[in-house]
C-alpha cells in the first residue's frame, strides 16, 4: 500500500471521527509491519481534522526543481567542455550548482579518473 492510500485511509477514518490511536491500529492490524508510524498517523488526521484535502506531501525546497533549468545545464556543460579536468569543487564555485544530477542525468557524462580530478566523457 502506498504513502497516498495510506493517508486516504486516514483522512476517511478522520472524517469519522475515529482517533488517530485507532487509525494506527487498524493500519498495523491490515499492514503489519507496512503500516505507517504512529506520529505519522497522528500528523496526518491532525492536518485532516484542521481542513486539510490534499493527501500528498508538500512542496519541499530542499532540492529547487529550478536547478535543472536548460540554461544551468549548458552552464555547467561550458565548464566541463572547457576544462574536461574540471573537479566538483571547481563546478560548484563557477556556476553555484550541484553538479551530480546535471553531469551524470542530463549531460550523461561520468567521471573517468578517480581522485579529485575530473575528467569527464561521454
Amino acid at each position: 500500500m502506498t504513502d497516498e492510500f495510506n493517508r486516504y485511509y486516514i483522512k476517511i477514518r478522520t472524517i469519522l471521527e475515529i482517533d488517530a490511536k485507532t487509525i494506527c491500529e487498524e493500519l498495523t492490524t491490515a499492514l503489519g509491519p507496512d503500516a505507517p508510524a504512529y506520529s505519522t498517523v497522528a500528523k496526518w488526521a491532525k492536518h485532516f481534522r484542521e481542513g486539510r484535502e490534499d493527501v500528498n506531501d508538500d512542496f519541499r525546497s530542499d532540492r529547487p526543481i529550478s536547478v535543472l533549468r536548460d540554461e544551468n545545464i549548458e552552464q555547467v556543460r561550458q565548464v566541463v567542455e572547457d576544462d574536461s579536468h574540471s573537479t566538483y569543487d571547481d563546478i560548484i564555485a563557477e556556476t553555484s550548482l550541484s553538479h551530480g544530477t546535471i553531469i551524470h542525468d542530463c549531460l550523461k557524462m561520468r567521471k573517468i579518473q578517480g581522485g579529485n580530478c575530473g575528467l569527464y566523457r561521454l
